[in-house]
């Protein structure tokens, strides 16, 4: 799937449907991704060039041979700092599938969505092979028994890669700012305003944003979309039509939707609702 804008970045992805594990592997050159996050656990590897991106509110550099894992939730971009771009692969583990698994394999770290990583980047032979493999079994269609062996193989590892799981909770998060994420997350389909956010704070509008951003990385605007496209995604991959998502979701309308979905996650909503259920739009 290459991208209209530059001819040169191509995506391709696909979803097992026994598993919901998504899987893709594509090619950027400049900008990759717009700031987004996921439900899933993402767990993947550079194969080619340097890739480049904002995660946990630090700068990451990977190269080949290192792994890359994202907890569900963490806000994250892309981009490439040189000419000849970055490829990657990416698994998109859905918490409900890890949890299951993570239960019969007894890696009981791994159980929850309070599970963590020591490391965004990992230099690690033996847990990039474990990546690579299990998406070449997944991507490539290899059948039920290579998916389900290399998959445990890749929970193995990743059961050395955790760290204690953070309290509950974000601490800068005060009881104030926690009631307009609250608000947020209620209220994701309606149209609130600065104004009624400020109020459910008990503070103005201007120390709102900061103090919401210092705690949740994001001014409150865009923290809504983020929410709205996570459950965009949701939606789309039970076959709900991007027109129905955006109505339920809040976006203005389906190109509003559109435009938000594809910068942060280069596929219009059709395609990602095609390849997870092979219903065109």
């Amino acid at each position: 799937m290459p991208s209209p804008l530059n001819p040169t970045n191509w995506l391709t992805a696909r979803r097992d449907v026994e598993t919901g594990i998504e899987s893709l592997r594509a090619h950027f050159s400049g900008h990759a991704y717009d700031p987004h996050d996921h439900d899933d656990m993402l767990i993947g590897y550079t194969e080619q060039g340097v890739q480049r991106f904002q995660c946990h509110r630090s700068l990451h550099t990977s190269v080949p041979g290192r792994a890359i894992l994202i907890e569900p939730g963490a806000l994250h971009d892309g981009h490439a700092p040189e000419a000849a771009g970055f490829t990657y692969a990416m698994l998109y583990l859905p918490q409900a599938w890890v949890e299951r698994a993570a239960r019969r394999l007894d890696l009981p770290g791994l159980v929850g969505v309070e599970s963590a990583f020591g490391h965004t980047l990992v230099d690690d032979r033996a847990l990039v092979d474990a990546i690579r493999q299990a998406f070449v079994a997944l991507h490539g269609n290899e059948g039920r028994l290579a998916r389900d062996q290399t998959l445990d193989r890749l929970l193995l590892q990743l059961g050395a890669q955790l760290r204690d799981a953070p309290l509950a909770g974000d601490p800068a998060a005060s009881p104030a700012i926690a009631r307009v994420r609250d608000l947020l997350h209620e209220r994701m389909d309606g149209n609130l305003g600065l104004d009624e956010l400020a109020d459910a704070a008990g503070i103005d509008r201007f120390r709102l944003t900061r103090l919401f951003q210092r705690a949740f990385g994001t001014p409150p605007h865009a923290y809504l979309v983020r929410l709205r496209l996570r459950a965009a995604r949701r939606l789309l991959a039970t076959g709900r039509t991007p027109a129905q998502v955006a109505a339920e979701v809040g976006f203005a309308d389906q190109s509003h939707l559109g435009r938000w979905f594809r910068r942060a996650y280069r596929m219009t909503p059709a395609a990602y609702r095609q390849m997870c259920t092979n219903v065109p739009d």
